[in-house]
C-alpha cells in the first residue's frame, strides 16, 4: 500500500528555517505516512533549493505567489491526502501518529495548534489568539499546517492563486464544521515578530485580516504588506 500523504512546502529564500522543517518530516517517512515531498520554490537566491534536493524533495519552480505555489504543489502531488507546511514551521514530535489517527477517522481537514519557538510571554499571547481564532472562527493560518484529502481539496477548488490570504480563503471555504484540530502544536519562527515587534506585527496581521474580510483585494493587501 502506498503512503497516503504528499507534503507540500512553499519556499522563497528559506535556507535558515528549512532544515528544521524538513528534519521534522523524516518521522513521517519512517512511519510510512509520507509518500512524497514537494518543495515549490519562487526563485530563491540562497541555498533553499540545494537543501530541498539533499532532503530528497521534488523541487518545482513557480512564480512568486504563495497561493499559486501551494496550488502548483497540489497539482504535482500524487497522494490521497495533502499536507501543506510552511518552510519556517516545524511539526511536533509524534505528528505522524496524529495524522494517521485523523486519516482513519474522518474526512475533515486537520490543522495543528500554534506555538513559537521563542518569544516567552508575547509569543504565548500571540499563539493563544491564533489558537482561539482557529477554534472559534474556523480560521487557522498556513503556519499551523493544513492536512486535507485530495477529494475535499478539489471539491473546494483548492488554494486560490493569490499572493496573500490564501490560507484564510481556503479555511472559509471549508467552514468550521469541516476543520478539526489535530493533537500537538507546531513551532513556527518568530523572526518577523521579533524584527517588527510582537504587538506591531500582531496588530498588523489582525488589521490585514479585517480588511480582507471586508473585501479588500489580496493584491492590494500584499502590496501594502511588503512596504511595511
Amino acid at each position: 500500500m502506498r503512503a497516503p500523504v504528499s507534503v507540500i512546502v512553499p519556499t522563497l529564500n528559506e535556507e535558515a528555517g528549512l532544515p528544521a522543517c524538513l528534519g521534522a518530516l523524516f518521522e513521517g517517512v519512517s512511519a510510512g505516512v509520507i509518500r512524497e515531498l514537494i518543495v515549490v520554490d519562487a526563485g530563491s537566491q540562497d541555498a533553499t533549493m540545494e537543501i530541498a534536493e539533499e532532503a530528497g524533495a521534488e523541487v518545482v519552480p513557480c512564480a512568486p505567489s504563495r497561493g499559486g505555489q501551494l496550488r502548483a504543489g497540489a497539482v504535482k502531488a500524487q497522494g490521497e491526502w495533502l499536507l501543506f507546511v510552511h518552510a519556517d514551521t516545524v511539526l511536533p514530535e509524534g505528528w505522524s501518529a496524529s495524522v494517521e489517527a485523523h486519516l482513519a477517522q474522518n474526512e475533515r481537514a486537520g490543522y495543528f495548534g500554534l506555538s513559537f519557538d521563542k518569544g516567552q510571554f508575547a509569543g504565548r499571547l500571540v499563539a493563544g489568539w491564533a489558537n482561539l481564532r482557529s477554534r472559534v472562527f474556523g480560521l487557522p493560518y498556513g503556519d499551523q499546517a493544513l492536512l486535507i484529502s485530495r477529494h475535499l481539496y478539489e471539491d473546494l477548488g483548492g488554494f486560490p492563486d493569490i499572493p496573500l490570504m490564501e490560507d484564510v480563503a481556503l479555511a472559509r471555504a471549508l467552514g468550521r464544521t469541516r476543520l478539526k484540530r489535530l493533537s500537538g502544536q507546531v513551532a513556527t519562527s518568530p523572526r518577523k515578530y521579533q524584527s517588527q515587534g510582537w504587538l506591531r506585527r500582531g496588530g498588523r496581521n489582525l488589521w490585514t485580516l479585517g480588511r480582507y474580510l471586508c473585501g479588500v483585494s489580496p493584491e492590494k493587501l500584499a502590496a501594502g504588506y511588503r512596504r511595511q
